[in-house]
């Protein structure tokens, strides 16, 4: 008997990753900064990972949200119109890539709005077709981490397995209560399926709203030490340490501004914070 997850899910080129990871990105509520997709889309191109399986999304979006110009820019598909004719449209799309050598699978998708469980079971039907036994999400959640240090890496997860196993790499345990993401939704049905799944987010700058490198490069460090990929971290280094420089030398211009006093606060509530957990450890 066909299920809806056999009529959404489309794998174009079967492969098998035994016991492999899948690592998940999304647009969507836990992507600021581009921590989520600007990270597995770099390693995507790096690892040159290629697609092999799809979700079809038309069942899972909503894209007529009541609202002004910013509501319409996060919810309809993007187009292209040139001379009176239409160009380009941009529907969202789920894809699914491999990288063997590594036995890694990667997905870049956007969150889905409706029908959380059909989706979610696309994703474990991949991950069981597959032979994978771990799924791993990045993200972000805005906090008073200053734009001049390291983001904290907060970890939630399926078991306390793999809280452990995640914690030996320098992750703290998370804690919240408040509104939940699709993956915090697939993190509870993971165990039911037979799979470990951990969300590995990055707290960025609440109040800066672009592209953010520094997070970028700190969760890559990490998932290449966790999972021993084959990336270089150079360019990215480098590429943080522009955006720091950038956005620092914004803040001097107003450096009796509130913002800039606050940044110096969040600075030391961040290297006391270090210490104190030194002195712990």
């Amino acid at each position: 008997m066909r299920t809806p997850a056999d009529e959404l899910l489309q794998i174009d080129n079967p492969i098998r990753l035994e016991s492999g990871t899948l690592l998940l990105a999304f647009y969507g509520w836990m992507d600021g900064g581009d921590a989520s997709t600007g990270t597995v889309e770099r390693l995507r191109k790096q690892l040159d990972a290629q697609p092999f399986a799809r979700i079809c999304g038309d069942p899972f979006y909503v894209y007529h949200v009541p609202g002004d110009m910013e509501v319409a820019v996060r919810t309809r598909p993007h187009i292209e119109i040139e001379e009176g004719l239409v160009k380009k449209i941009e529907m969202p799309t789920n894809i699914f890539y491999s990288h063997k050598a590594s036995n890694l699978a990667l997905f870049v998708g956007r969150e889905p709005n409706m029908q959380w469980e059909a989706f979610g079971k696309c994703i474990f039907k991949l991950a069981s077709e597959t032979g994978i036994s771990r799924i791993l999400f990045v993200g972000s959640f805005g906090g008073t981490v200053p734009h001049t240090r390291e983001p904290r890496l907060y970890i939630t997860a399926s078991s306390e397995k793999v809280l452990a196993d995640m914690e030996s790499y320098g992750m703290r345990r998370s804690g919240y209560e408040g509104p939940g993401s699709f993956t915090t939704y697939l993190m509870s049905q993971a165990p039911h399926v037979g799979l470990e799944m951990g969300s590995l987010v990055a707290e960025i700058p609440g109040y800066l709203n672009v592209t953010n490198p520094a997070s970028i490069e700190a969760v890559t460090r990490r998932l290449a030490k966790l999972l021993d990929l084959p990336v270089k971290l150079d360019p990215l280094i480098t590429e943080s340490t522009r955006w720091e420089f950038e956005i620092s030398k914004v803040v001097e211009e107003n450096e009796n501004s509130e913002l800039a006093s606050q940044i110096r606060q969040w600075e030391e509530d961040y290297d006391n914070d270090l210490l104190d957990r030194e002195s712990d450890s």
